[in-house]
């Protein structure tokens, strides 16, 4: 699995040196920043996350994968 780096501190996900720790990371563009999207136990999306976007820059992107530790 490729290393992610992570700087959001509050994410149950987040280890030392900033590294993610979850085993698939759902990055999606800003226009569904707001949606819930849930993936299965193996990691393969599900219903309606199960679609492409196109992004022209890197800022039009958000991480689904964060999860607050509180």
């Amino acid at each position: 699995m490729p290393t992610v780096k992570c700087n959001v501190a509050n994410c149950v996900y987040w280890g030392e040196g900033n590294n993610c720790q979850a085993d698939s990371i759902l990055v999606e563009v800003d226009q569904h920043a707001n949606e819930d999207y849930d993936m299965s136990a193996s990691g393969n999306l599900i219903e309606d996350a199960l679609h492409k976007d196109q992004a022209r820059h890197n800022a039009e992107t958000c991480c689904h994968t964060f999860r607050s530790k509180h």
